[in-house]
């Protein structure tokens, strides 16, 4: 399986950018997919998640109603649009597929047995 997140950057607090991750190696539409992030000198620390068909979504409560998290089936690829960014969002994301196929998208990290190389994100206040 490899997983491959683009689209970060720095932005100014307030604004928005969306993060995409390229998946291969495996029969995506079967796996949740979800989005971490690693500040520094934290802990990885659960983002969103989404389950295989799409319809199924979950949200820390320190990004919820400002992140979205949405997934293409055709195009094997998992995003996630965030807007109202805080200085405090700041961190490497990181995008990573269920442990196996048909789960429901656990919020823990060892719910995921794969992980992308990550992309970071600076929000200057």
């Amino acid at each position: 399986v490899q997983l491959q997140a683009s689209g970060g950057g720095s932005v100014q607090a307030g604004g928005s950018l969306r993060l995409s991750c390229a998946a291969s190696g495996l029969t995506f539409r079967l796996y949740a997919m979800g989005w971490f992030r690693q500040a520094p000198g934290k802990e990885r620390e659960f983002v969103a998640v989404i389950s295989g068909s799409g319809g199924s979504t979950k949200y820390a409560a320190s990004v919820k109603g400002r992140f979205t998290i949405s997934r293409d089936n055709a195009k094997n690829t998992v995003n996630l649009q965030m807007i109202s960014l805080k200085p405090e969002d700041t961190a490497v994301y990181f995008c990573a597929a269920d442990r196996t196929s048909y789960g429901l998208g656990g919020t823990s990290l060892g719910d995921f047995g794969s992980w992308g190389q990550g992309t970071q994100l600076t929000v200057s206040s």
